[in-house]
């Protein structure tokens, strides 16, 4: 297949690039810069000049491929609604194209919308709208899509997708440990954050394109659920730094921005991804990727 991917040079996105062209695919990726296309060339890929906000280079990139796998994301947390409505569009955008036909559709989504649930399964939707928590407007356009007869499939990914090359959550975890000089936890520490690696990730995805279901949800988890304490604990000895724990209000000032994600408790399953997609994760673990030490060189 000839697969169009947004975020193609992302830490996400460039796994899912060399996952597609190892199994034979090619890949026509998407990227703004000078860099992005020489890393695309270079890597066997073709290149298609855009961003997430030219919608009319998405709408021409959807035209030429096969199927779409829609990683990138504008990571502007301090335009995060924004972030989200753009993502909307995006998605809009690739589905006006995409109608009518069978060329599959790989949405990115979270499982941080899943949250309040004992353990999250792939078949809950969340009960929350993009009014109250905006991320929801992802899965908002997939169903909107969907419904005009794209073959969408919505891929959730952990709050922890590690690995060579992170920017994600735990380095900020590290950024804010290094500057405080603490690492820190929220109440016991009992909370949990699902987990996986990105070369597990971007199997995933290629099993999604090459076997999805149209409607399906997966999980591109491998770990349910790590302790948040734990997470804090390796980071502490890693600086070798006190680890200690905050008050849900202590935590607002500790983490700040972060303090929402700090404190989260999300716990999930896989079983139906791993059953469906033949999906068997072998990555190491988040706490031993960490313990190897190249999150904090």
């Amino acid at each position: 297949m000839r697969v169009f991917v947004t975020g193609a040079t992302g830490f996400v996105g460039s796994a899912v690039v060399q996952e597609l062209l190892s199994a034979g695919h090619q890949v026509l990726g998407l990227t703004r810069s000078d860099a992005g296309e020489k890393a695309l060339i270079a890597a066997g890929a073709e290149a298609h000049r855009g961003d997430l906000t030219d919608l009319e280079s998405i709408r021409s990139g959807t035209a030429m491929a096969d199927g779409v796998i829609h990683t990138g994301f504008i990571h502007d947390f301090t335009q995060f609604k924004a972030s989200c409505e753009t993502d909307r569009q995006v998605i809009q955008a690739i589905g006006s194209v995409l109608s009518g036909s069978d060329r599959p559709f790989i949405i990115t989504s979270g499982t941080g919308l899943l949250r309040g649930n004992p353990k999250a399964t792939e078949d809950i939707i969340p009960n929350f709208d993009a009014s109250s928590f905006p991320r929801v407007a992802t899965e908002e356009a997939a169903m909107a899509v969907a419904a005009q007869g794209v073959h969408t499939i919505v891929l959730r990914l952990p709050p922890t997708v590690h690995g060579d090359g992170d920017h994600g959550f735990v380095p900020v975890l590290i950024g804010i440990a290094r500057e405080k000089g603490v690492a820190a936890y929220v109440g016991e520490g009992h909370n949990r954050w699902a987990a996986v690696h990105r070369l597990d990730a971007a199997r995933l995805y290629r099993l999604a394109l090459e076997k999805g279901a149209a409607g399906a949800r997966y999980h591109a988890v491998a770990e349910e659920g790590v302790p948040f304490r734990d997470i804090a604990g390796v980071i502490g000895r890693q600086l070798n730094v006190p680890v200690v724990s905050k008050t849900h209000e202590e935590a607002n000032e500790h983490f700040g921005w972060f303090g929402h994600f700090a404190g989260m408790d999300n716990l999930v399953s896989s079983v139906q991804t791993r059953e469906q997609l033949g999906w068997q994760p072998n990555g190491i673990s988040l706490i031993s990727d960490l313990e190897q030490g190249t999150y904090f060189g």
